[in-house]
């Protein structure tokens, strides 16, 4: 994990937190592949609406490059 995920605070719980956020989102990532529905993030300030491809494996790799994105 990168020094931008690492928690600064003493708190075990909270030393857990970016670990537990990336794996939280992987899971919406693989939910919304498996029922087709839009994954909503922020990119650039910006709510867009990410359709997923159908196959597992396109899920590794690049995160920043859509199948389709639909700004809303």
């Amino acid at each position: 994990m990168s020094d931008a995920m690492t928690s600064k605070l003493a708190d075990a719980d909270m030393q857990a937190a970016p670990k537990a956020l990336l794996r939280s989102a992987l899971r919406a990532r693989e939910i919304a592949r498996q029922t087709n529905t839009p994954l909503v993030l922020m990119r650039d300030g910006v709510l867009v609406e990410e359709l997923l491809p159908a196959s597992p494996a396109a899920l590794v790799g690049d995160h920043d490059t859509p199948s389709a994105t639909r700004n809303g």
